[in-house]
């Protein structure tokens, strides 16, 4: 019986091979693409083709690069723990991801948050990128010229100018991953000072719009701290930092309209990410916990227990004061309980609930 031939999916070719392969498919059907599954060796990296998509029009097909330790020759400290590794992660993706044609290519850069990402990781100095790509076609016939450009000109060029050190600005790549781990180090330090949250002096807030979480465009008015809650953090990097810092309780945020306070929430409820450098909120961090809670506009909140969100509440603490229901639990009608106060004690901090505003 003669050999079965053995599937692109259990063998190891060169890139040589592909460029054949891809020039012998150009105007074949489109299926015939499924032939490019397998590994693929390049000079400076290995190309797996983990998925083929069936057509044109189905989800890009699956790519996994892998930049050998001794290629990437990234130095050990900066991937030498696990802060610094995603860090560095998220500095080589954004490199790559820049150089990477608009289309054709989905790798997954991230925003202006810093997060452990399956699009790259930095594992004992290897450098794995996972991403997507719309293999090209007229109609559902193969590209294959086009596809050759992708595979072996543009994601090879991309990769070995951003994942290798030799290529990379390596003062600004450093300085990437130590403004990261002085916000992990930041964030860590919160709970021992007694905080929910810091802003730094001179960060800057205001974002482009609700929708684009980018720095607004010529900067804005910088953040200044009140005396009343300034306090001093030593950073790895950065030495001593002064900003605002959030006790543990009940903090009230009051103002005017368009004087900011959404603006602050809206900066401590993405503190428990990392920023990328140059996004102004790089020391504006909250504890990993935090969570925001917001009703719906148009509707009050009938009934609230407050327990789960302040601490060491007193033993059989009435937390239903805080309800707006009557006697007969009904809300329509019917006069409003009277307002009481209770105090958590030992300390200053009075919940109350205030009387209705005389109609």
């Amino acid at each position: 019986m003669p050999e079965r031939p053995t599937t692109g999916e259990h063998r190891d070719r060169d890139d040589a091979a592909l460029v054949d392969e891809l020039r012998r498919l150009d105007g074949g059907r489109y299926g015939q693409y499924r032939g490019l599954g397998g590994r693929w060796r390049f000079p400076g990296h290995v190309l797996e083709v983990a998925r083929v998509q069936a057509d044109p029009y189905a989800p890009p097909s699956r790519l996994v690069v892998t930049v050998p330790a001794e290629v990437a020759e990234l130095p050990r400290d900066l991937w030498d723990t696990p802060v610094r590794a995603r860090a560095l992660a998220g500095y080589l993706v954004r490199q790559v991801g820049r150089r990477l044609p608009e289309h054709g290519f989905r790798l997954d850069v991230g925003g202006q948050e810093v997060l452990d990402r399956s699009s790259c990781r930095v594992e004992d100095g290897r450098v794995v990128l996972r991403l997507g790509m719309d293999l090209p076609g007229r109609g559902r016939v193969i590209d294959g010229r086009a596809a050759e450009r992708m595979l072996c000109r543009e994601l090879p060029a991309a990769v070995s100018a951003g994942a290798r050190w030799a290529a990379l600005d390596q003062e600004e790549a450093r300085a990437f991953v130590d403004s990261v781990e002085d916000t992990d180090a930041l964030r860590r330090a919160l709970p021992e000072l007694g905080l929910v949250a810091f802003v730094a002096d001179g960060a800057v807030l205001p974002r482009r719009s609700g929708v684009d979480d980018r720095p607004l465009p010529g900067g804005g008015v910088p953040f200044e701290s009140p005396e009343s809650l300034r306090v001093a953090v030593d950073l790895p990097h950065r030495g001593r930092v002064t900003g605002m810092g959030v006790p543990e309780g009940v903090t009230l945020v009051v103002g005017g309209g368009f004087h900011g306070k959404s603006t602050l929430l809206r900066a401590l409820e993405k503190g428990v990410y990392d920023h990328v450098p140059g996004d102004g909120r790089e020391l504006v961090v909250s504890r990993p916990d935090t969570v925001k809670i917001r009703a719906e506009d148009g509707r009050r909140v009938t009934r609230v227990d407050v327990s789960p969100f302040v601490a060491h509440l007193p033993t059989g603490a009435d937390t239903t004061d805080f309800s707006t229901d009557n006697a007969s639990g009904s809300t329509s009608q019917g006069p409003r309980p009277s307002w009481r106060r209770w105090r958590r004690a030992p300390g200053c901090c009075w919940w109350t609930r205030t009387p209705p505003r005389p109609t």
